[in-house]
């Protein structure tokens, strides 16, 4: 049996995202799980692709709800 893996992969991971500026000028998402702490930094042109990417997958998930 093949094993589900990636973004349809369902996971009981349950963690926290913050959403902010840095003091350096960055946008950080910043990940907290039980035992994981993940701070990602991305300049604001990076922040504003991944934002893009989010409303694009955003619509497509509503297309497949429907």
């Amino acid at each position: 049996m093949a094993k589900s893996s990636g973004i349809n992969k369902e996971s009981e991971i349950a963690a926290n995202l913050q959403i902010g500026p840095t003091t350096l000028g960055m946008v950080r998402l910043y990940i907290e799980a039980d035992g994981v702490d993940l701070p990602l930094d991305f300049d604001p042109d990076e922040a504003d692709e991944i934002a893009e990417e989010l409303r694009a997958a955003a619509a497509r998930a509503r297309v497949m709800k429907s």
